[in-house]
Formats: structure tokens, C-alpha cells, sequence
């Protein structure tokens, strides 16, 4: 049996870290957070693909790779494989997983919702959408990492409209 790291752990870390960059480290730099936040996850992905393809040929096209990151990658770290895969069938990929679980258990701040405006319901919406999104550089970290270890240099998004639903956008740079 492998070694695991507790998912209480992982998810007090993915915490702690987006918390220390954005309130921390880059309090007025946002994007400079979202930027060292993600880079942590490019190499945690990169590392992670190393070890899970170790026994594996190498992939012979994107798609067999892609396909490897919806099943045997994401089952790894996160007990499940991804929930639906789609492709405009010219570089870009849109994994969508249906709860995510890196998502599932962000609350939000009460303080954010005594926002100052005429619809107090819009800046705590507007608020905390962008504390979630800080949540995702991690896993579009991690993804780009796995995808750059395997060859594949790409540029990942994420797009949460109905939590804790999340899709990620790979676009292959050609």
C-alpha cells in the first residue's frame, strides 16, 4: 500500500495557503497570489504525474493523455474520476466534475455578506465567487503540471457557476 495524506490535512493546507498568500503575503496583489498559488500546484502535478505514470508507455496522442487525467489521475487524488469530458476536437478540453471536492466544503465568511452597497446579497455574491476562484489556481496548478510532465504544455482555467460543481478549460498550446 502506498503512502496517503489525510484529506482533512489537504484540505487545511489548500486553506491555509490561499488564505496566507491572498491576506498575507500579496494582501494588495491578488493576481500575484493567484500567480504563486498556482505555481505550488504546477509542481505538486508535475511530481504527482511522475509517480502515477512511472509504469505507463508513454501517451501516443492529447486525447490519451487528457483521458488519463479524467480517470487514473484524478481517481488518485481525488477518489472518483472526473464527471463528464468534452472536446471541440482542436486543443481544448473541458473537464467537468460534478463535486468537486475541494469546493464542497468552502464556507463563506458572514462578514462578507454586510457589504455596503444597494444589494448587500450582490457584493457578498461578487466577494465571495472570488474567494472560491482563489481555491481553483491550486488544482489548474496541478493540472497544467501533470499535462506539462507528460509533454503537453497548456494553459488551464476554471469556471464554478454552480457549486460545488467546477469545470476546468485546458487549452493546448500548439
Amino acid at each position: 500500500m502506498g503512502r496517503e495524506v489525510s484529506e482533512s490535512c489537504v484540505d487545511g493546507l489548500l486553506t491555509e495557503m490561499v488564505s496566507t498568500y491572498c491576506n498575507r503575503f500579496y494582501a494588495n496583489k491578488p493576481e500575484l497570489a493567484a500567480r504563486r498559488i498556482e505555481a505550488i500546484g504546477y509542481q505538486v502535478g508535475h511530481q504527482l504525474s511522475e509517480r502515477y505514470t512511472m509504469e505507463r508507455p508513454r501517451f501516443s496522442d492529447h486525447l490519451e493523455a487528457i483521458k488519463f487525467i479524467c480517470k487514473d489521475f484524478w481517481s488518485e487524488l481525488f477518489k472518483k474520476q472526473i464527471d463528464n469530458l468534452k472536446t471541440n476536437h482542436r486543443g481544448t478540453f473541458v473537464l467537468q466534475d460534478n463535486r468537486f471536492r475541494w469546493l464542497s466544503r468552502i464556507s463563506i465568511d458572514p462578514s462578507l455578506e454586510n457589504g455596503e452597497a444597494q444589494d448587500p446579497s450582490v457584493v457578498a455574491e461578487s466577494k465571495a465567487a472570488q474567494a472560491t476562484s482563489m481555491h481553483l489556481y491550486f488544482p489548474c496548478g496541478i493540472i497544467r503540471g501533470a499535462l506539462s510532465n507528460l509533454g503537453i504544455p497548456c494553459a488551464v482555467s476554471a469556471d464554478i457557476s454552480n457549486l460545488p460543481a467546477c469545470s476546468f478549460v485546458i487549452r493546448i498550446k500548439a
